[in-house]
């Protein structure tokens, strides 16, 4: 097999992996709709038990710490490794609301509010966004990839780093900003869609900064 076809099939084999994961992310969903929302989910946001809510902080710990992993097995450098959990983490995202629509018929449309992560608050938004960032982070992993396998640098500079550190401040303040909805039973207020576009703006600006290098490393598969 040619050094491009083994990366091409590894990439494959962890997408897999991702897929199957969201499959067991979302069936976890699932049942907590059972006990906390048979109606159908929606805001304002119904608390859950304190026993199931630390439950669910350590499953999301984990659910981030097997995603790590599997791109550290995959991978055979450190960015490269990174490359393999971007996919990872891309694809699992993506295919876990497949899943919730393919089992729950939810969501309806891109603009329904969700709970995307607890970790340290509750983090809320429309479906769109972490479905676009998901995305992203496919693309710009399986080119990290790529890239190294065929030999060729990936190295963020300063300013890569910097683009970087301000999208994802404006993401996360889009996410957390809204404490009621998040945290005490009120429906969200209006989501900031122009920092959702700014921060992947930010994003792909980094990405091809950090893609400027020259063609120096020896291949890795």
């Amino acid at each position: 097999m040619t050094r491009d076809g083994a990366v091409v099939l590894r990439i494959l084999w962890v997408g897999l992996f991702a897929v199957a994961f969201a499959f067991v992310e979302s069936s976890v969903v699932v049942y907590l709709q059972a006990l906390y929302y048979p109606e159908g989910f929606s805001f304002p946001l119904k608390l859950i038990s304190q026993k199931h809510l630390a439950v669910e902080l350590v499953r999301e710990a984990a659910t981030i710490l097997i995603l790590a992993a599997l791109g550290w097995i995959a991978g055979w450098s450190g960015w490269q490794r990174f490359g393999y959990f971007l996919v990872a983490f891309g694809i699992w995202d993506l295919f876990y609301y497949v899943w919730l629509k393919v089992i729950l018929d939810w969501p309806l449309s891109l603009t329904d509010w969700d709970v995307l992560f607890l970790i340290p608050v509750p983090w809320i938004g429309p479906v769109i966004a972490p479905i676009s960032i998901a995305l992203l982070m496919t693309v710009c992993g399986g080119l990290i990839v790529i890239r190294i396998s065929k030999g060729r640098y990936f190295r963020p500079a300063l300013l890569s780093w910097l683009l970087g550190l301000i999208a994802t401040v404006l993401l996360l303040y889009s996410f957390i900003s809204d404490i009621p909805a998040a945290l005490q039973e009120q429906n969200p207020a209006p989501y900031h869609y122009e920092l959702l576009v700014t921060s992947m703006l930010l994003y792909v600006a980094g990405f091809a900064t950090a893609c400027k290098a020259p063609a120096l490393n020896p291949p890795i598969t």
